[in-house]
């Protein structure tokens, strides 16, 4: 998508959901992957995107979410072992190393509305 990555660490589940939410609602990035430590008390995002949509979604979501970060940093043009660590984290969490899309989490190409074929009545 991108070339850079930015990683946002904040301590808990719910706040890191928060922070993820702002970013992607602010600029245009996407979830790389994440990881949680420590039974959830320290989770890690990874997103990506253009280094400026990148660097306003990392600050958006430090001044914004609903605890501080516990570290921020946006990696522009990212070298080749960083993308690899990044990669075998997302190949973990995704074994088919499928991106997961807007319009895979929505189920369907048109923005989720799955069409549901009833059974047809079969009566003589």
């Amino acid at each position: 998508m991108g070339n850079a990555y930015g990683f946002f660490e904040v301590p808990s589940v719910s706040a890191a959901i928060d922070a993820l939410d702002i970013m992607c609602k602010t600029a245009a990035v996407e979830l790389v992957t994440w990881e949680k430590k420590l039974g959830g008390r320290l989770v890690t995002l990874i997103i990506e995107g253009s280094i400026s949509d990148v660097t306003q979604a990392v600050e958006t979501a430090a001044n914004n979410a609903i605890k501080p970060p516990a570290a921020t940093v946006v990696i522009a043009n990212p070298h080749e072992e960083i993308v690899r660590l990044v990669q075998r984290s997302a190949t973990r969490l995704n074994p088919a190393g499928n991106s997961v899309s807007n319009n895979d989490r929505n189920g369907a190409e048109d923005g989720g509305s799955k069409k549901s074929k009833s059974p047809k009545n079969k009566s003589k």
